[in-house]
């Protein structure tokens, strides 16, 4: 890979959320290049996986491939392996750690159990797809950190938990429900996007975007006022994601109409 072209990756992305990603999987690339085997990345966020796509396209004779676990995991690890490869991968090193509590008197959400499996010193990329049900939570992990989280991850905020060894093969797949929205917004700012898509006031939409509750392509979304695109994806964290699908042109009142896709 020419030097030019590596450092045009790393211009791209430097002083964003991607740059560290970049650097990361620049490094992993370059190694399966020079060695001609595989690396295995951490977990990655979608907004990771388009940074992955990027580095993948930009060596002759890398191959990229990804696996969250489960069918349709969200955050996925990117296998990177030379086309000579002649080995067979070791796989992608991911664990599950299953955690319950009583749920007759606890509700815990995502962020509580994320909360506390980073308590533990845990990075955020060592940590996949977290599954939580009214008393149950598996936690995707790296295979070489989950012994270690199912030992002691004894406190989820102020609940007692049992947390084991869980099997992958037990997870279903991912099963979203998608309901489609027509809507008219003033503008294509964010602001009036989002809150079209979720279903709040514009000034909600505004506040949680303030708030960095809201991401647009999976990156902070930064302002309200920014506009968004066909095929932009808004996520707002406890009330799924939301693709533009399309952006059909201007009522006679001037309104913009769009179609919306919402994902449960």
């Amino acid at each position: 890979m020419a030097s030019e072209q590596k450092e045009r990756i790393l211009r791209f992305y430097r002083g964003g959320e991607g740059e560290e990603t970049a650097v990361r999987l620049l490094d992993l690339a370059e190694s399966v290049m020079k060695t001609r085997k595989f690396r295995i990345s951490p977990f990655l966020d979608p907004y990771g996986q388009e940074i992955a796509e990027t580095v993948r396209a930009s060596f002759d004779g890398l191959r990229l491939d990804f696996d969250g676990g489960y069918a349709g995991a969200e955050r996925q690890r990117a296998m990177l392996r030379h086309e000579d490869f002649a080995g067979t991968p070791g796989g992608y090193e991911i664990a599950c750690v299953a955690a319950a509590w009583n749920g007759q008197f606890a509700r815990l959400s995502h962020r509580d159990v994320l909360g506390a499996v980073m308590g533990l010193g845990i990075a955020r990329d060592g940590v996949g797809d977290i599954l939580v049900a009214q008393d149950t939570a598996k936690i995707l992990c790296d295979a070489k950190i989950a012994d270690f989280i199912a030992e002691r991850l004894t406190m989820i905020g102020a609940v007692h938990v049992t947390a084991s060894l869980g099997d992958l093969a037990e997870i279903a797949p991912r099963e979203e429900r998608i309901k489609e929205i027509r809507a008219t917004v003033a503008s294509l700012r964010l602001d009036s996007v989002a809150a079209a898509g979720f279903g709040i006031s514009r000034s909600r939409a505004a506040d949680d975007i303030a708030a960095d509750k809201v991401k647009l392509n999976w990156q902070s979304a930064g302002s309200a006022s920014k506009n968004v695109n066909e095929g932009d994806v808004l996520s707002m964290r406890g009330r799924g994601r939301v693709e533009v699908t399309e952006v059909r042109g201007r009522t006679k009142k001037g309104r913009i109409v769009i179609v919306l896709h919402r994902y449960f």
